[in-house]
């Protein structure tokens, strides 16, 4: 004997209704969002990366030999001059402290849209495969580019040169991997005129933002080097204090 199956008639009520088309709405925005925040990475990912791309032509030019044969292709584009920006600095003596005003070399650099980028040397991390130019100067648009010098002395000069730059925190970028570095570990500094001091860490810590303590310029007369950045959770800043590495014979 055959079977017949009824399937029972569900009644849509206006209020059932109302809540289906207010789930569709819903999934709609989820989607709508999940795309927006996907675009706007994207996008922040490709900015990022033709920034560094800039900082990529900087290290170029600093390093192209002055005897290249296609530099002639680019003598427009890299300019080496005395800044008439001047830093005042305080050193201490035997009897009081002298202001000392110190002219700023840097190399100018100008990109394909026209925007110039002053540097003033190159910081190279062996460790952790780290090689970028220092810009002189310091800026949130600057930072985006390459790691800045922030405040103190000139590459390779009495004094605590202190370079700034970001923790992307990903492997190989700017100063994402600082962190990892240990006591002993060095960082080498290249000036304008391509002389490369080897600068060893003795020091890491963190600090608050406000706290500037690690960007004095009292070193006793040594050549030091400060590497600053931001800890993963942009709470605090880990500072690597460097001093120059002595020559054993």
């Amino acid at each position: 004997m055959n079977q017949i199956l009824v399937t029972e008639k569900v009644y849509v009520t206006p209020e059932l209704k109302r809540k289906k088309k207010m789930y569709k709405i819903l999934f709609m925005l989820s989607i709508f969002s999940i795309i927006s925040l996907f675009s706007v990475y994207i996008y922040a990912e490709y900015d990022r990366n033709k920034d560094e791309s800039i900082s990529d032509d900087i290290l170029s030019y600093l390093t192209q030999p002055e005897d290249d044969t296609t530099i002639s292709s680019y003598k427009n584009a890299l300019v080496v001059k005395i800044t008439q920006d001047v830093a005042e600095e305080i050193e201490n003596t035997e009897q009081n402290t002298q202001q000392l005003q110190i002219a700023t070399a840097t190399s100018t650099y100008t990109a394909p849209n026209g925007k110039k980028y002053d540097t003033v040397g190159i910081v190279k991390i062996p460790k952790i495969n780290l090689t970028y130019p220092i810009l002189s100067k310091t800026s949130d648009a600057l930072m985006k580019v390459a790691p800045c010098k922030f405040h103190g002395a000139n590459p390779n000069e009495v004094g605590n040169l202190c370079i700034i730059a970001h923790n992307y925190r990903r492997k190989s970028v700017f100063f994402s991997d600082v962190e990892n570095l240990v006591i002993g570990d060095i960082v080498e500094i290249q000036d304008l005129s391509q002389r490369t001091i080897k600068y060893e860490v003795y020091d890491i810590h963190t600090v608050l933002p406000d706290n500037v303590a690690d960007t004095t310029q009292k070193t006793n007369g040594r050549k030091e080097v400060t590497l600053i950045t931001c800890t993963d959770d942009s709470q605090q800043r880990i500072i690597v204090r460097c001093k120059e590495k002595k020559i054993t014979k």
